[in-house]
């Protein structure tokens, strides 16, 4: 029987892998979005993450498609009450992202203005009453943080919006969200959503300062992009000619590199240990982590995401854990000694 994880101090309780759409009306149709969902729900989960700028880079696309698509299975499914639904804001709407840029119709940023808007357009295309967990997508420099955690605070006072949470915050950005919401007696953050993978220098961005941080504070951490787009399952071989994926080329300016197919080989031989797959030791050695919570998984098929949630029947031993860090580890510098 799956055990759900606390996120942080909140009172919401996870599924141990979050199911992430920002495939839905991209790599995988609104037939697919659905057979996903059905699937991950059947199989327990409970915790689905979107953004409303998803997916503003396919042509055609204003954004907002990925919540209508959760929006219309919540309804033709009845599962409202069965689901955290987490989204964000911050990011630029319209196709490409240029909607209303400049202007005074510009619909982006952190702004008491545009947090109050964008979450009520979320609701209604999600088709919900309120948000479970409403994040920030990443900072906004112009606007000052007082301003958006006291909108933020006011949509959690209105009822719409459950839990406050953060992506792509960095450390000192975090602590500064933070200190500002004890000071002033505003709804804080409980939850950080970074990119964290075994992946250099990855690894090392996420647990130099920010996981230490989510640790001490008792924020949930929920990464996106834990397998690193897809280097991590095993797809991508040293030497090998690049597979026929939307994400190969940008893997290979950004990812390759000897010391990353160090982990990838490592994990496979960690796999075969366990008639297991490389992606799944991946996200069980994260799911060990302190402070993980829930990591997020993107899939395009039933059988993609079928293979992911095999984690949860995966153990992997203290040998193996230790193996796999060793291989990932970072140089810490003096002020990140503890002794």
């Amino acid at each position: 029987m799956t055990t759900y994880r606390k996120l942080g101090r909140s009172g919401l309780h996870l599924f141990p892998l979050g199911l992430g759409s920002m495939q839905f009306g991209w790599s995988a149709d609104e037939a697919a979005s659905f057979e996903l969902m059905d699937a991950y729900a059947e199989a327990g989960g409970n915790f689905i993450d979107t953004a409303d700028i998803y997916t503003t880079w396919t042509p055609g696309n204003p954004g907002g498609v990925s919540e209508e698509i959760i929006g219309r299975w919540l309804k033709s499914r009845g599962r409202r009450d069965d689901m955290v639904i987490a989204t964000k804001v911050r990011g630029p709407m319209g196709e490409g992202g240029r909607e209303g840029r400049d202007s005074i119709h510009q619909r982006e940023g952190l702004s008491r203005r545009w947090i109050l808007k964008a979450c009520e357009d979320s609701l209604q295309r999600l088709g919900v009453d309120h948000i479970d967990l409403y994040q920030a997508h990443w900072v906004d420099n112009q606007t000052p943080i007082e301003e958006t955690m006291e909108a933020f605070t006011e949509l959690v006072k209105r009822g719409y919006v459950r839990y406050l949470g953060a992506s792509n915050y960095s450390a000192w950005r975090l602590m500064q969200a933070l200190w500002t919401s004890d000071k002033k007696g505003l709804e804080s953050f409980v939850s950080l959503q970074p990119e964290y993978s075994l992946l250099s220098p990855t690894r090392a961005n996420f647990e130099r300062e920010l996981g230490r941080v989510c640790v001490e504070y008792g924020l949930g951490v929920i990464p996106w992009s834990p397998l690193g787009g897809g280097m991590l399952t095993g797809k991508y071989k040293r030497g090998a000619p690049l597979p026929d994926s939307v994400r190969a080329e940008g893997n290979a300016r950004s990812r390759f590199s000897d010391r990353n197919f160090d982990i990838v080989e490592t994990l496979e031989a960690v796999a075969g240990r366990h008639g297991a797959k490389p992606a799944q030791v991946a996200l069980a050695w994260m799911l060990a982590q302190p402070g993980v919570t829930a990591p997020i998984i993107g899939a395009n098929s039933v059988a993609q995401l079928t293979d992911l949630l095999g984690t949860l029947d995966l153990t992997l031993t203290p040998d193996d854990l230790a193996e796999i860090s060793r291989v990932s580890d970072w140089e810490r510098a003096r002020t990140e000694l503890e002794r």
